[in-house]
């Protein structure tokens, strides 16, 4: 069928798999630590890993892998999804933010508004998924992560956010 002009082959899930697993794991350390630092009034750590890390590795995997991980998600239209690479972007900008907010030490208020907006971003894809998902629903395990994941986020971001005042 090479050459031919008829549909592409599917796409590998294995990139995108490893990178949402990196993902994860990032995340899920930036978390362990910054539950365990912001009594300290510290989420330094934790935001690189938890925005910044999850945020540069979400746009490699959405915008960089895109095919990769539309096969993933069971998406592949077999062609350049600009939609997905926008939502790339947009983890690549908070991403960038959060690492800028911790090189440039902006503070906690900052890092804890970082852990507020993808908190924010996470819970709610989540809450589409489960409420306005047409019909094609993900796996259930993958969205209670997701939302456990993003509340979490929104959870510290709010105990970064009172410790800052």
């Amino acid at each position: 069928m090479s050459g031919t002009g008829s549909t592409p082959p599917a796409a590998a899930t294995r990139p995108s798999f490893v990178l949402m697993i990196a993902t994860y794991v990032a995340g899920g350390i930036g978390l362990f630590i910054g539950f365990g630092t912001v009594g300290d009034d510290d989420l330094t750590l934790a935001c690189l890993l938890s925005v910044g890390v999850v945020g540069i590795l979400s746009f490699v995997r959405h915008s960089l892998f895109h095919r990769s991980d539309a096969a993933r998600m069971g998406w592949d239209l077999g062609r350049r999804n600009n939609f997905q690479i926008e939502v790339g972007l947009a983890n690549l900008a908070w991403g960038v933010v959060a690492v800028l907010a911790v090189a440039l030490d902006w503070g906690l208020a900052v890092e804890s508004a970082m852990f507020l907006v993808i908190g924010a971003y996470i819970t709610s894809v989540s809450a589409m998924e489960v409420f306005f998902s047409g019909g094609e629903h993900r796996k259930t395990g993958v969205v209670v992560v997701t939302a456990a994941f993003g509340v979490m986020l929104l959870v510290l971001g709010a105990m970064g956010m009172s410790a800052a005042t």
